[in-house]
């Protein structure tokens, strides 16, 4: 019976590692054009730190000029999600983001938390210099 609980605990340890190790490291700068509501594009700038699953940062090159903070920011093995809220004419907008890692690149969706608009989708790419 111990030796059957023991080789239990050893394989959730092992599973548990491994989910650990396979999650997609995104800490560092990563930049993307991004559509605009004009059609033009811009470019965004991500800032990215990992502890564990918590993701935090900033985004930069968004309308108003201003970092943004990521908030209630995630990284799942290669899933990344986040939000950011700016003010727009006044108002509170919240950005709903979320995100496949494969290697250098971030496929992001981009929505905004309760309007109808179509989602925008666009690639981040790790910055290495």
């Amino acid at each position: 019976m111990r030796q059957g609980l023991s080789m239990l605990a050893m394989a959730l340890c092992l599973a548990i590692a491994s989910v650990t190790i396979h999650a997609a490291d995104v800490t560092g700068k990563w930049t993307a054009q991004v559509a605009g509501r004009d059609g033009q594009t811009r470019e965004q700038i991500f800032t990215f730190k990992v502890e564990g699953e918590k993701l935090t940062g900033t985004v930069s090159g968004m309308p108003g000029g201003s970092d943004a903070e990521i908030r209630n920011g995630s990284v799942k093995g290669d899933d990344v999600a986040f939000s950011v809220v700016r003010s727009w004419q006044g108002n509170e907008v919240t950005m709903l983001y979320k995100g496949k890692v494969t290697g250098n690149e971030i496929s992001f969706t981009q929505t905004r938390e309760g309007a109808d608009t179509p989602p925008r989708q666009f690639t981040a790419r790790r910055v290495t210099s």
